[in-house]
């Protein structure tokens, strides 16, 4: 079991500093004015929209800028979260991780129910998109997953015999 917590561990420290970087750079295009971006970000942002097809990152339909904010004012600090507490051990991860994997997880059917159900997306853009439900479901199965015995037994304290009184 220890072996596996490492290798989920390692595949969503990878995916949490992608969402850290990603999500203030790119992300926050939707949402925000692009005048307060680097020209360079807002051209990669320009040639992946042109280049994979999305539809909603150019037409920016409400709710899915109503999930971009959700991203950056939720799930982004608790990727941020999550990378510090994979980093260091904490024994608090499987929470920052549960919660980001159920957040991720109901925009992402959101998102790829919309871009099936329009028939607008290109296999190209919905291959772009499911590795994110991917890691949506490692974040939860990782933040349901128990910890190992390691772990807890470092968090029980001892029991200590009272002294009765006379």
């Amino acid at each position: 079991m220890g072996a596996l917590m490492k290798l989920f561990d390692t595949i969503l420290l990878i995916f949490f500093l992608i969402i850290a970087i990603a999500a203030p750079l790119l992300d926050a295009q939707t949402c925000l004015p692009s005048n307060i971006f680097p020209d360079i970000l807002v051209h990669f942002k320009t040639w992946y929209t042109h280049e994979y097809g999305d539809y909603l990152v150019s037409e920016k339909p409400h709710f899915f800028v109503g999930l971009i904010w959700v991203e950056l004012l939720f799930a982004w600090p608790l990727s941020i979260a999550s990378i510090y507490g994979i980093a260091a051990g904490k024994s608090w991860v499987h929470t920052t991780c549960l919660m980001y994997g159920v957040s991720t997880l109901t925009s992402m059917v959101a998102i790829l129910s919309e871009m099936v159900g329009s028939g607008k997306a290109s296999e190209k853009l919905l291959k772009m998109y499911y590795p994110f439900l991917g890691f949506a479901v490692l974040a939860i199965l990782r933040g349901l997953l128990p910890h190992s015995s390691k772990s807890n037994a470092s968090v029980r304290r001892p029991v200590v015999a009272r002294k009765k009184r006379a």
